[in-house]
């Protein structure tokens, strides 16, 4: 499977959703006095840009191994995903920052009509969450993930809008000011959204064991391999969509270096045939007995 074209077609996707979006919830807010719309489309303009990192992202990181990168540039993901949090923290503070002032001045109570608006948004932006974010897991991409999470987030917007914007209508003169503190939950619940991204992409900076799953499938491959007697040691390290693995494999201690060497061979052939997205594999040759 192409992942790395799937990838850059899914974030190219991604930006032409966020730049329609952004223009139509500035717009729609400006016109039906609703700050928690115009802030959920300021917070779609920080989808546009995280986009296009995401973008520039995953071509870098699918360039192939050179001199100076002997283990190929996959991880610039988590770092563009750092980058991504970033912008998510960064747009959250502007919000609550800018509903904070919105509340203390006197304001006219939002259109009808930017509910029916706020309704569309918020299907579209579920249906790219979870498109990006099956995408992500399917190509094992950090950053298509966050940007999934920007699209969950971006309908989490949406629907504090749509509520704080429908208590105004409803309950009238006096409640101007529903939808900005509406736009301040959504901004908490941005952060926290933040926090999740930002996770897994540090435990992918810090090689962290997250891996057992894929461990125990190439123990099971190593098992049915002719000549492998037991797996030893099994670390994994992820670069951007692919895996570089290494593996102690035990064999007959009275075999030759060349029939090690074969064997070593026949059982990365194996395990790269199931599992196509580890890149490389570097198997050390443990005899039986000494």
């Amino acid at each position: 499977m192409d992942y790395p074209k799937k990838a850059i077609q899914s974030a190219f996707t991604s930006i032409v959703v966020n730049v329609g979006l952004a223009t139509i919830k500035i717009i729609t807010g400006i016109l039906g006095s609703s700050f928690a719309l115009i802030a959920d489309g300021i917070e779609s303009i920080s989808d546009i840009f995280s986009s296009l990192l995401v973008l520039f992202g995953i071509k870098y990181a699918v360039k192939p191994p050179d001199k100076n990168h002997p283990y190929g540039h996959g991880r610039a993901e988590p770092l563009i995903t750092f980058v991504i949090v970033g912008l998510l923290v960064l747009s959250s503070i502007f919000i609550i920052y800018q509903s904070i002032l919105h509340i203390q001045q006197p304001h006219s109570t939002p259109r009808p009509y930017t509910l029916i608006i706020l309704t569309l948004i918020i299907i579209v932006k579920e249906i790219m969450y979870r498109r990006m974010n099956r995408r992500g897991k399917e190509f094992k991409s950090t950053t298509l993930q966050a940007d999934a999470w920007h699209h969950r987030s971006d309908a989490i917007t949406s629907f504090t809008a749509f509520i704080g914007i429908a208590v105004a209508i409803i309950m009238g003169p006096g409640y101007e000011a529903a939808d900005d503190w509406a736009a301040i939950v959504a901004a908490v619940i941005i952060l926290l959204n933040a926090y999740l991204i930002f996770r897994p992409a540090l435990g992918e900076i810090m090689d962290e064991n997250l891996h057992q799953e894929m461990i125990q499938k190439i123990r099971d491959i190593a098992a049915s391999e002719h000549g492998i007697l037991e797996t030893e040691k099994c670390f994994i390290r992820k670069t951007g969509m692919y895996y570089h693995v290494d593996l102690h494999a035990v064999v007959d201690g009275d075999k030759s270096v060349k029939e090690g060497h074969l064997l070593a061979h026949n059982l990365k052939d194996s395990i790269q045939r199931e599992i196509p997205e580890i890149i490389e594999i570097l198997i050390h040759i443990e005899p039986d007995h000494y």
